[in-house]
């Protein structure tokens, strides 16, 4: 063997000697730090993700609402009573009865 490559197994030994002998406390605050930091970095994007859901739920609700409001005004438009009688006389042919063809029921 070489030099180098047993300075290399040598330097190896002692980097894993050092972590898991002596450095067993430092090893063990880096891999929480790790942890640590990818939790933050998850938790950032799960937070801008649901804030633009929010923001889209929030414009569907816009566009909604106004749908809502055209649809109100149209139904209010529709059932007018004086279209409703317009619409009778002209399409169905048909118009108020005289006052002395009208007959009242009266339950008792």
């Amino acid at each position: 063997m070489s030099q180098n490559s047993l300075s290399s197994s040598n330097l190896t030994k002692m980097i894993g000697l050092d972590l898991f002998g002596v450095g067993r406390l430092h090893a063990i605050l880096l891999f929480i730090i790790f942890v640590s930091a990818i939790s933050v970095v998850l938790a950032t994007h799960n937070t801008r993700q649901m804030t633009v859901k929010r923001e889209n739920l929030l414009l569907e609700k816009d566009i909604l609402d106004g749908e809502w409001r055209n649809l109100i005004l149209e139904e209010s438009a529709l059932a007018e009573h004086s279209r409703v009688q317009l619409r009778s006389v002209q399409e169905l042919d048909m118009e108020r009865p005289a006052p002395d063809k009208e007959v009242i029921i009266k339950l008792q």
